[in-house]
């Protein structure tokens, strides 16, 4: 051999020139078609929150009545109180401000899909604003389940 050619393996592998490095994928879609479905999500993104926005908006009568149902002290003329405004603000004023008595217990129930209140312990409503009622924690956790289970007709 002559003298030019490397005699070794190091050599030769020492003479090998080094690749050319391929350009960076790019991660940007390149197609029409991924700018639309992007869109798309960031439109069902946005609905989303906007749909979720107010259904927390909606329901900010029954945080206040909860929150308010927390510090009656199980008082059945607080609690009935706070019935009677959680449902005018949910149903329309002409529909729940006459109701009293049993039309009231009534009323509660049918949007409860129950008998709890014209059959059960929740009956002490229709008396409680009138009489010195004594106070009760099963009343106490049958507002609240009518509170948090209720379905107002409307969505506002």
């Amino acid at each position: 051999m002559t003298g030019d050619a490397p005699t070794s393996l190091i050599e030769l592998i020492n003479a090998l020139i080094d690749p050319i490095e391929p350009a960076p994928v790019s991660m940007v879609p390149q197609t029409w078609g991924w700018a639309v479905i992007a869109g798309a999500l960031l439109l069902a993104l946005v609905a989303g929150v906007w749909r979720l926005w107010r259904h927390y908006r909606a329901n900010a009568y029954r945080r206040a009545a909860l929150q308010e149902l927390g510090v009656s002290r199980d008082d059945p003329r607080a609690i009935a109180d706070i019935l009677r405004r959680t449902a005018l603000a949910a149903y329309p004023r002409t529909q729940v401000a006459s109701l009293s008595g049993d039309d009231w217990l009534q009323f509660l129930d049918q949007t409860s899909s129950g008998t709890t209140f014209t059959q059960g312990p929740g009956r002490i409503i229709a008396t409680a604003p009138y009489t010195g009622a004594t106070t009760s924690e099963k009343l106490t956790e049958l507002a609240a389940h009518w509170i948090k289970r209720h379905r107002p007709e409307e969505v506002r």
